[in-house]
């Protein structure tokens, strides 16, 4: 369904009993609300969590910003190697307010908020923003963007930079496919059929790499959030994969480093993914997150 939040039209899907835990669901860089499982959700549906996932800006079946032009990321790379500021049609904050409206328009006055990737960083300024509006926090293979931590590798950085060798749908899917070979999980190797499933899935509902290119200046443009972090006072869990190449986990450590509580998981042989072996243990880590936040009230 569509809804109007913060003076956009988000696409949102509402599963669950409607008096169920809210858990609000933020997807990364490009990534449609799709790119959070099925398994996952359904997961979480059984544990008694109102699950709601949405299409983040510029993504999915939501508003794009394509009078916004096409970004020009190589100059914006080098302006961020130097420290130089860098321009972006709209920012994480503008993301996270984005979020709020979701439950707003829900009419949800808390929520459980776990993010990943990207979505994790736009999750850090909604907590951070609008701290009456979290009940707990999971954060997951994502960063505070502290300037001092590891990078991606050279092949994850091409391999992000390039593009598929077409416009059709075999291509795309093709592409995506060499992207996934590159960040995800070594010891969790996707199934075949339920990855070009899911991918072909994506596609056609929508490709959209300018709005990804646009969301990566927002990425860019919103610098190191450590300041933040100790004034975030919910649970809050951080989850990593022990083989993460495109967000190495020394960046796990760190949030969890300068986040006052915050509770440590980090998953052997899991890349930059979501595989079906670790979503068990991802919804139980966000389920025994949450129930810290009743444990805190006792």
């Amino acid at each position: 369904m569509q809804i109007q939040s913060n003076g956009i039209g988000i696409e949102v899907d509402d599963q669950g009993l409607p008096n169920g835990e809210p858990l609000l669901l933020i997807m990364g860089l490009g990534m449609q609300m799709l790119g959070w499982p099925d398994e996952l959700v359904q997961m979480l549906v059984s544990r008694g969590f109102r699950v709601i996932r949405f299409d983040n800006r510029d993504t999915g079946l939501s508003t794009g910003f394509d009078q916004a032009g096409v970004p020009n990321l190589a100059w914006a790379a080098m302006r961020h190697m130097v420290r130089l500021p860098v321009e972006s049609p709209y920012s994480l904050r503008d993301m996270a307010d984005d979020a709020v409206g979701v439950l707003d328009a829900l009419g949800i006055a808390k929520a459980h908020v776990c993010g990943a990737s990207m979505g994790g960083m736009i999750a850090q300024r909604m907590a951070a923003a609008h701290p009456q509006r979290v009940k707990s926090l999971g954060l997951l293979m994502t960063s505070s963007g502290a300037r001092d931590l590891p990078q991606p590798t050279l092949r994850v950085r091409r391999v992000l930079l390039s593009r598929p060798d077409g416009k059709n749908l075999e291509a795309v899917v093709a592409h995506l496919k060499r992207v996934l070979g590159v960040i995800g999980s070594p010891a969790f190797p996707p199934d075949p059929l339920r990855q070009d499933a899911r991918l072909r899935t994506m596609v056609q509902r929508a490709w959209r790499p300018a709005g990804t290119a646009r969301q990566l200046l927002a990425v860019a443009a919103d610098g190191d959030r450590s300041a933040l972090l100790p004034k975030i006072n919910v649970p809050t869990r951080v989850m990593h994969g022990q083989a993460d190449p495109l967000i190495p986990v020394a960046a796990a450590h760190d949030l969890a480093k300068k986040m006052p509580g915050a509770v440590l998981d980090i998953i052997p042989g899991m890349g930059h993914d979501l595989p079906l072996q670790v979503l068990a243990g991802i919804a139980s880590g966000l389920a025994d997150n949450a129930s810290r936040t009743v444990s805190q009230r006792a």
